[in-house]
C-alpha cells in the first residue's frame, strides 16, 4: 500500500504544552495555548466528497438537506467493495481494496464546491500562456506518460507523487490519507501532513521572507495571527513543485495564503487563496472544513514508487521495442 493506516483513538495534541480556557468579558473563546493564542493542536481530516470545483450543470451555491443526505448516502454506498459487483475494469483500476481508501463521505458544509471565490465556484480562466502549456503537444505528452499509456524516458518523466517527493500545497482533499496533524510552540506551528509525511514548519516570530532566490519545495513560508485566525503566507517555491490541480504547471510563480481558526463546534475551518498570475486570470478561494480524525498520524513511509521504478522504466522500454508490431493472430 502507497501509505499506512492510522491507529489509535485519541486527537495527536501536545500533551506537554497543555490546554487552558481564556474568557473575555464572561465569554469563552474555546481552547487556547499557555502563551495564549488559539489552539489548533491536534490530527485533523479533510475527506469530503465535495468537488473541488462545482459540476458543470449546477448552478446553485448551496445544498438542500435532502440533497446532502442522498450525497452522503450514494458515497456511503460506493465506499465499499461490493459497490464494484462484477466489473472487472474497474476492479483492476482501483488498485486496492477499499479498506485502504480514504475519500470520505460528507459533503463540506453545504456547498455544491469547495471554490467560493469566482462566485460560480470554477477556477479562473487560465492566462494565455498558460492555456498555450495546457493544450501543447508537449503537455499532453506528459500528461500521456503519467497515466502510462506512453513510455517514460527516464525516473524525469514519472509524476511527483509516484515518487513519493511531495504532494504539493495547498490541502485538498485525495482519496487516501487525507489528513493534517498540527503542533505549535510560541514562535513556530508545524503542520505535518499525512501524504508523504510533509512538514511544513512555519515562523510566527516575523522574519523577513528568504530572498526570491533561495526557493524552496513549499516555498518561504510565514505565519501570523489576525485575531484567532492564523494565516500562512509561502511564496518562492521551487519551480519544480507542481500545484495539485490540473494544469499540473509549476508553482514557483504562486503566492499560497492560508487561514486556520477553530470555531465554536470544534471544527477547524480552512481557507486557501491561490494566487499566480502566471497561471490564473485572477486569485481564487476555496474552503472546507476539517474535523478530528479518528485516530493518530503515523509514518507514511511513500516508497512503492521508487521501488517500482525498475519495472515502469524496463516497461516503457517495452513499449518502445514492441510499438509498431502487429497484433498476434488468435
Amino acid at each position: 500500500m502507497h501509505g499506512s493506516r492510522r491507529a489509535g483513538a485519541g486527537l495527536a495534541v501536545l500533551g506537554t504544552l497543555g490546554l487552558s480556557l481564556v474568557t473575555v468579558s464572561g465569554q469563552a473563546q474555546g481552547p487556547r495555548t499557555p502563551w495564549g493564542t488559539p489552539d489548533l493542536q491536534g490530527t485533523w481530516s479533510f475527506a469530503t466528497v465535495t468537488p473541488l470545483e462545482r459540476p458543470d450543470g449546477v448552478t446553485k451555491e448551496f445544498l438542500s438537506a435532502a440533497e446532502i443526505a442522498d450525497v452522503e448516502r450514494k458515497a456511503t454506498i460506493a465506499a465499499t467493495d461490493e459497490a464494484r459487483g462484477a466489473d472487472a475494469a474497474r476492479d483492476v483500476s482501483g488498485a486496492y481494496n477499499d479498506f485502504w481508501w480514504d475519500r470520505g463521505t460528507r459533503v463540506a458544509g453545504r456547498r455544491t464546491s469547495l471554490i467560493v471565490d469566482p462566485p460560480d465556484g470554477k477556477m479562473p480562466p487560465l492566462t494565455p500562456e498558460a492555456r498555450k502549456w495546457a493544450d501543447s503537444p508537449a503537455y499532453k505528452v506528459i500528461q500521456a506518460t503519467r497515466r502510462g499509456d506512453m513510455p517514460a524516458k527516464s525516473y524525469e518523466d514519472t509524476d511527483l507523487w509516484d515518487r513519493c517527493l511531495t504532494r504539493g500545497v495547498p490541502i485538498v482533499p485525495g482519496p487516501y490519507n487525507n489528513n493534517i496533524q498540527i503542533i505549535q510552540t510560541p514562535n513556530y506551528v508545524v503542520i505535518h501532513h499525512e501524504m508523504v509525511h510533509d512538514a511544513r514548519i512555519v515562523p510566527l516570530d516575523k522574519q523577513p521572507h528568504l530572498p526570491s532566490t533561495v526557493p524552496q519545495w513549499f516555498g518561504s513560508m510565514r505565519g501570523h495571527w489576525e485575531g484567532d485566525t492564523l494565516v500562512v503566507e509561502s511564496r518562492n517555491l521551487s519551480k519544480m513543485q507542481e500545484l495539485p490541480f490540473e494544469p499540473r504547471v509549476p508553482a514557483s510563480s504562486m503566492t499560497l495564503t492560508e487561514r486556520f481558526r477553530r470555531d465554536a463546534s470544534g471544527t477547524l475551518q480552512y481557507e486557501f487563496t491561490v494566487n499566480d498570475p502566471k497561471t490564473y486570470t485572477r486569485p481564487w478561494t476555496a474552503s472546507l472544513q476539517l474535523t478530528p480524525s479518528e485516530g493518530d498520524i503515523f509514518e507514511y513511509a511513500c516508497h512503492e514508487g521508487n521501488h517500482a521504478m525498475e519495472g515502469i522504466l524496463r516497461g516503457s522500454r517495452l513499449m518502445e521495442k514492441t510499438a509498431g508490431e502487429s497484433p498476434s493472430p488468435r
